[in-house]
Order: C-alpha cells, then structure tokens, then sequence
C-alpha cells in the first residue's frame, strides 16, 4: 500500500469513527467571510459526508449561493486534540438526489436517532458533500493534502 493510499484510507476510517465534524462555508450576508458551525454526518453508500440540514440555518444559505465548503473532523479520543487524527476534507455541497433519499435516510438515522424528530420538519433535506481534496494530519509531523 502506497502512502497515498494509506492516507485516504486514514480519512475515511477518522469519517467512520467520529460523528460531528465542523462545517466551513462562505458567509453570504458577511461578504464572503468563512462561517463555521457544529454539524452531525454519516456516511453515504459511498463513504461521502452526508449532512442533514435545515433551509432556516446560516450554514445552508451560504451554501445556496456558493456550494464551496469545508468539513473538518477529528479525532475525540485523543487526549490532546493536536496530536490526535484530525482532517479537513473541501469539496461541494449538494442536495442528495431524490433516488438516493432512502438510502441516506435509514443510513443518516442509523447514526443519529434523535434526527428522527427533524425529518418531521419541513425546513430539512439531505445534502451530501462531495469532497475532492482532504487535509490529513495523522499525529504530529504526518501531515500531508491528498486527493479523494
């Protein structure tokens, strides 16, 4: 396995592992400042970030006017969090196509239960970020960009 490999591979088991990442959008009603919140994921058929998110949050209306955005995710168990796993994964954020709704329903609640109140909603959809690049910091001096 090549160091590339072994990389990707890094961030996709940190994706597996951890629940809750930190969304980075670009702030429409701020001028494009980066605007950051908490946000839970699971993970689609194909190991992408799938986000369940509301019409009324800050972070959703960024991402209609500009689908650019960040998700970073580390490693909780770690007792300093500069030395645990930690990654940054950009890329573009989309509505999860009608076909695919159930699939990132039952995976999404499989995650996180309590979301089941949510989908009640009408304000929340599906959206899964399609990340092309990750920033990987494996522990301290292991650190690297790699393509997804």
């Amino acid at each position: 396995m090549s160091r590339t490999q072994a990389r990707v591979g890094a961030v996709y088991e940190l994706l597996a592992r951890e629940r809750n990442g930190v969304l980075a959008t670009l702030s429409e009603s701020h001028d494009g400042w980066p605007f950051a919140s908490v946000v839970p994921f699971a993970l689609s058929d194909g190991n992408e970030p799938l986000l369940l998110l509301s019409a009324l949050a800050e972070h959703t209306r960024n991402l209609r006017a500009d689908p650019r955005a960040s998700l970073f995710i580390q490693d909780q168990t770690a007792a300093d969090p500069q030395a645990g796993a930690r990654a940054t994964l950009l890329g573009r954020v989309e509505p999860v196509a009608d076909a695919e709704l159930a699939s990132a329903t039952d995976l999404y609640l499989t995650r996180h239960p309590q979301a089941a109140r949510y989908l009640a909603l009408p304000d929340f959809r599906f959206y899964v970020l399609r990340a092309s690049e990750a920033r990987l910091i494996a522990g301290f001096g292991d650190m690297g960009w790699i393509t997804l």
